[in-house]
C-alpha cells in the first residue's frame, strides 16, 4: 500500500485553506503547507487544520514553494528507518479551494498502477465535465499550453494545473529554477527531458472561489515569457534557428527587391540593400548558433 503526502504553496489563503486541508486528509497521510510569506492567519489555520506548516519570511513564489516541499518530504523519506513509513507519492495541490480533494485517489491511481511516474490534473481532456473556464482565462491557457508543448515536446492539454500527483523517485530530475507559476511548465519539461511517463486525467475546477489579486493578462504574459526563455537551451532549433531562418529569407527577399530598384535606376539609395545584407547576415547566425547548440544539446544527452 503506497504512502501519499500532499504539498499546499499557500500565500494569503486563510479563508479557503482549513477546508482544502481537512478534506486532503481524508485522502492522504500526511500535509504539508507551505506559508510563503502570508499576511494573514494562513500559518495558524494550517497547523489548526492539522498540516504541518514551513514558513518563508517573505513571498518568494510558488516555485520556491515547491522547492521547499520537495526538499521536506525528501529529509522525511531519508530519515525515516522503517520502509512502511516512507512516502511514495507527492499530490501537490492549491490551497484556494478552486481543485477537489476527492479527485487525488484518481490522480494517485496510474502511479500506483505502474502507468505513470507523473499524473496531470487536466480540466481539459475529453473525459473532463463541462469546461466552466471563463473564455479570458482559456485563451490564455490555450496559448501557454502551446507553449509549454512545443518546449517540452507533449501533447498536454492543461500545462497551468497545480493540481498533480509525482512519484518520489522522480523528484531529483526536477530542476525548479523557476520560482513563479511558470514551475508547472518547467516541471512538465523537466519530466519529458528525461523521459519519465506522464499521463492527464480529468479534474474539475470551481471558478468561484477565485481570490487572486494578481492581473491575469500580466501573470499570463509573465508565465509565456519564461515558458519561451526556456526553449533557448530545450529547443534551441526553435528559439534560434527558425527566427533566424525568418530574418534570413526577409533579408534575401528584401536584398533582391531593393538590387534590382537600385540596378535599373528606379532608386539610386544603396542604404536599404545594406539593411538586407545585415539582415542575411543576423538572420544566418541565428541560425548556425541554434543548430550548433541543438548539437551540444543532443551530446551532452547522450553522456548522461
Amino acid at each position: 500500500m503506497s504512502k501519499s503526502i500532499a504539498i499546499i504553496p499557500a500565500y494569503n489563503e486563510e479563508v479557503a485553506l482549513g477546508s482544502v486541508i481537512l478534506r486532503t486528509l481524508q485522502y492522504v497521510d500526511k500535509v504539508i503547507v507551505i506559508d510563503d510569506g502570508s499576511s494573514d492567519k494562513t500559518k495558524e489555520v494550517a497547523e489548526l487544520a492539522g498540516a504541518e506548516v514551513i514558513s518563508h519570511n517573505t513571498n518568494l513564489g510558488k516555485g520556491h514553494s515547491f522547492k521547499s516541499g520537495f526538499d521536506a518530504v525528501m529529509a522525511i523519506n531519508e530519515n525515516n528507518n522503517e520502509i512502511n513509513n516512507i512516502f511514495d507519492i507527492i499530490i501537490t495541490i492549491d490551497g484556494d479551494g478552486q481543485n477537489s480533494p476527492d479527485e487525488i485517489p484518481s490522480l494517485i491511481h496510474p502511479i500506483e498502477i505502474g502507468q505513470a511516474d507523473f499524473v496531470n490534473g487536466s480540466r481539459y481532456v475529453k473525459e473532463s465535465k463541462k469546461d466552466d473556464t471563463p473564455s479570458y482565462r482559456r485563451v490564455g491557457q490555450k496559448v501557454l499550453d502551446k507553449a509549454t508543448n512545443i518546449s517540452s515536446g507533449l501533447e498536454i492539454t492543461d500545462s497551468q494545473s497545480g493540481f498533480r500527483a509525482i512519484s518520489i523517485n522522480i523528484i531529483p530530475y526536477f530542476k525548479l529554477k523557476d520560482s513563479g507559476f511558470a514551475i508547472e511548465s518547467e516541471m512538465l519539461s523537466d519530466a519529458a527531458e528525461n523521459g519519465l511517463k506522464i499521463v492527464e486525467v480529468p479534474i474539475t475546477v470551481q471558478y468561484d472561489l477565485d481570490g487572486s489579486t494578481e492581473n491575469p493578462i500580466i501573470h499570463g504574459v509573465g508565465v509565456l515569457l519564461k515558458i519561451i526563455k526556456d526553449m533557448e537551451l530545450r529547443r534551441p532549433l526553435i528559439y534560434f534557428t527558425l527566427p533566424g531562418f525568418i530574418i534570413f529569407l526577409i533579408g534575401i527577399v528584401s536584398g533582391i527587391w531593393f538590387l534590382n530598384d537600385y540596378l535599373t535606376g528606379t532608386s539610386i539609395n544603396f542604404g536599404p540593400t545594406v539593411i538586407a545584407i545585415m539582415l542575411i547576415i543576423v538572420g544566418l547566425f541565428l541560425m548556425l548558433n541554434g543548430i550548433l547548440l541543438d548539437s551540444i544539446r543532443k551530446l551532452i544527452n547522450r553522456k548522461l
